[in-house]
């Protein structure tokens, strides 16, 4: 009796199994969530105070464009050498830290700043270890190709990634998978995404072997912020198209 008394303990205090759909859609719609994301999803118009709050803010798209701005515009001034990358590079550096010393000031949110701060200062290593400014791209490169090749894996085993994070931000759960027009939405949604990240390697890929540095951060600016913005914008009109309304809210 003693044992099956234990054994009844053992099973009471056994957690869960959590479905590794559920696990990673609702961690993707709280990533999503955080980010703004949620509100544009989940609104009946898009406003465009949403959309700026989706790209960081004003201060969020200055700590995203600023500092490859002013790498750019220093690298091209400056004397190809080890000194005139060295320059570049500290300056784009430089104000990463700048915004993330104002955030951890200002007690703002720093997340951002300082992922920025990290990704700027790996880059800004690995160029300054190689010698060449071809390579303060390189992380930014197999980023897109991680991306790129987690989404194609999503939509090749029929769980597209971008369906399970809308599905659980609109309340929908992995339901949408047994509607076949909402299913269909969610690949193409999934899809565009893909495409923003295979764009940016079949532009910028090319660039980097032929170390043009100037033109590889050009088309860095061009295509992040502004394709990111378009994709917001076009990612809300398909989940319009397939949940109309706004959610009803659990009581």
């Amino acid at each position: 009796m003693a044992t099956d008394d234990g054994a009844e303990r053992r099973d009471e205090t056994t957690t869960p199994e959590v479905d590794p759909a559920t696990a990673l859609g609702t961690g993707l719609a709280g990533a999503a969530d955080r980010a703004g994301l949620g509100a544009i999803a989940r609104g009946d118009e898009l406003k465009p105070g949403e959309l700026l709050g989706a790209l960081g803010g004003f201060r969020g798209l200055a700590e995203a464009i600023v500092p490859g701005l002013v790498f750019l515009v220093v690298y091209t001034l400056s004397p190809k050498t080890d000194q005139g990358l060295f320059v570049a590079l500290a300056a784009s550096v430089g104000l990463a830290v700048v915004f993330t010393v104002i955030r951890l000031v200002t007690r703002s949110q720093p997340s951002q700043a300082i992922a920025g701060l990290v990704a700027v200062g790996a880059s800004a290593a690995l160029a300054l270890w190689t010698g060449n400014g071809r390579d303060n791209f390189v992380i930014g490169l197999w980023t897109n190709v991680a991306y790129a090749v987690a989404i194609l894996i999503s939509l090749l085993v029929r769980w597209p990634v971008i369906g399970l994070a809308v599905g659980f931000l609109m309340n929908d759960g992995v339901k949408w998978r047994n509607d076949r027009r909402r299913y269909r939405a969610m690949q193409i949604l999934t899809i565009s995404w893909l495409g923003l990240f295979v764009a940016r390697l079949a532009v910028q890929a090319p660039l980097y072997f032929a170390n043009n540095v100037e033109a590889l951060a050009a088309t860095k600016l061009i295509m992040g912020v502004p394709l990111y913005a378009i994709l917001l914008v076009v990612s809300w009109l398909i989940v319009r198209a397939v949940y109309p309304s706004r959610p009803a809210t659990a009581e």
